[in-house]
């Protein structure tokens, strides 16, 4: 393996070990200091790798959404179109919902930086914007399959899911509910059932 095979290496463990580390104790409290008692590597060659705190933050944030995406979308895009992928989405997503560390951390960003500034912050709410698109994405394919009502609204059915999965993943993370899956699946159905179009199953 060649030098920069190597550091590149070094780097990708570096930045699971990130991933890992910010699931747990956040991603505003994620210092180049902490990383290196974290992996035990010197803070001098982290910060060669990083150099500084926000581009740390940044990078391991970018780690996180390619896992998640990685975890959730590709899966669910190469489902048929239609209800076919957007239950895929769900599925991948609840899947998602119930991992440690990449999922965990890009789930629980926007909640973090809701009220704070920067450039995280900033790329933490392109990240979920994107996200949303691809969920509306996958919404309209079902309206193009004439599977869902033509009148109905994409941007609902996002909030409406989105809404879906943050309770799932309250009820599942934090309050160990152990029926948490089971009343997500409901409301999920549910949520299918008001925007089918009449006639389809």
């Amino acid at each position: 393996m060649g030098e920069a095979s190597k550091g590149a290496a070094t780097r990708d463990a570096v930045l699971d070990a990130a991933v890992e580390v910010a699931g747990r104790i956040g991603l505003s409290a994620l210092t180049i200091g902490m990383l290196a008692t974290e992996t035990g590597m010197s803070k001098s060659g982290l910060f060669a790798h990083f150099g500084s705190k926000e581009n740390l933050q940044l990078q391991t944030l970018a780690r996180a959404r390619d896992e998640f995406v990685d975890m959730v979308v590709r899966p669910a895009l190469r489902a048929p179109r239609g209800e076919a992928r957007v239950r895929a989405l769900f599925e991948h997503w609840l899947v998602a919902g119930d991992q440690d560390g990449a999922p965990c951390l890009f789930a629980s960003a926007p909640v973090e930086y809701d009220d704070q500034s920067g450039m995280v912050r900033d790329q933490v709410i392109q990240d979920h914007t994107d996200f949303a698109d691809v969920v509306q994405q996958v919404f309209r394919t079902a309206l193009s399959t004439g599977e869902f009502r033509a009148d109905a609204d994409e941007t609902q059915f996002y909030q409406d899911l989105h809404g879906i999965m943050l309770a799932y993943f309250h009820a599942r993370r934090l309050m160990r509910d152990p029926q948490a899956e089971a009343r997500t699946r409901r409301a999920f159905e549910r949520l299918l059932a008001d925007v089918r179009a009449n006639g389809v199953v």
